[in-house]
């Protein structure tokens, strides 16, 4: 049995393929070796998704892809993880980009872009991805994605700076206070999801004037960022797009793309379909 997995840092995504049968789909929270251990990663895998570890010996090969993934140190932190668990399986870790490209681009060259909980781009030739200077965390950077849209509308509220209305639905959606807000961030673990937790306002208020005028600023800063100053050739190629963020907020991304002409590709909720069915079809054509 072949498992494959689509790890951002608010979520994991499992599709095991049976023989014979149907996939079976499983989900856990997310699974970042920047921000966890080999035993808390084993932990999660074993609670979570118990039904997945039911099938133990049967599951031959692991193909792990995720968040916080783009270096050997933290590829062994996962690996041991699964292994511990797995112990007869065959197991890959790569990052979650190399993920994005293959369900995206396939074989073809191109850009892939992740605006999900976080956000990144990499340039994709056909076989392997090139990092470019991005994917700096939600501190540093991240823009456009949830945590970035999330850490705006929280400061705006904060701040004061959000219209009377919309703060009063924001106040009511989520009860923000200062203190609550400073012990979430700097206190406790997973400060970027909890963030990103925020940006599910922004669908409600999507067609005011707020809300838009967001938006496209956060497109904007991506776009201009991420692509356009970092890839002066971003026009000879197709740029796609994975994540909940470019998923939902499509049209407000394929019309600042257009504006700064960007050739917009595919448009992706999450990879896992397509990112398998590109494994399976890789694997059967190695002789």
């Amino acid at each position: 049995m072949i498992l494959v997995a689509d790890s951002g840092s608010s979520k994991t995504d499992w599709l095991l393929a049976l023989p014979n049968q149907q996939n079976r789909a499983f989900k856990s929270a997310g699974l970042n070796p920047y921000f966890l251990t080999e035993k808390e990663i084993a932990k999660i895998i074993q609670e979570q998704v118990t039904e997945m570890v039911s099938y133990g010996k049967e599951i031959t090969e692991i193909y792990f892809f995720g968040a916080g993934c783009s270096s050997p140190d933290r590829h062994e932190i996962v690996s041991n993880a699964l292994s511990s668990i797995f112990p007869g399986a065959y197991v890959s870790v790569d990052s979650d980009l190399l993920a994005s490209a293959y369900a995206t681009c396939g074989h073809q060259k191109g850009f892939c872009c992740v605006l999900g909980t976080g956000s990144n781009i990499s340039f994709f030739d056909g076989e392997n991805i090139h990092d470019g200077q991005h994917g700096l965390g939600y501190v540093l950077g991240d823009e456009a994605s949830g945590t970035w849209f999330g850490k705006v509308l929280l400061t705006d509220y904060l701040y004061e700076r959000m219209p009377a209305d919309i703060a009063l639905n924001f106040k009511l959606a989520y009860h923000p206070t200062k203190e609550g807000v400073i012990e979430n961030v700097y206190r406790r673990a997973g400060g970027n999801s909890y963030l990103a937790t925020f940006s599910k306002f922004l669908s409600s208020i999507r067609y005011t004037e707020y809300g838009q005028a967001l938006l496209k600023k956060g497109l904007q800063e991506f776009v201009d960022t991420n692509i356009i100053q970092s890839y002066p050739q971003y026009d000879k190629f197709m740029c796609h797009f994975v994540g909940s963020i470019a998923y939902v907020f499509a049209d407000e991304l394929r019309d600042t793309c257009n504006a700064k002409g960007v050739h917009v590709g595919k448009i992706i909720r999450q990879p896992i379909n397509d990112l398998q069915e590109f494994i399976i079809k890789r694997d059967s054509n190695i002789v």
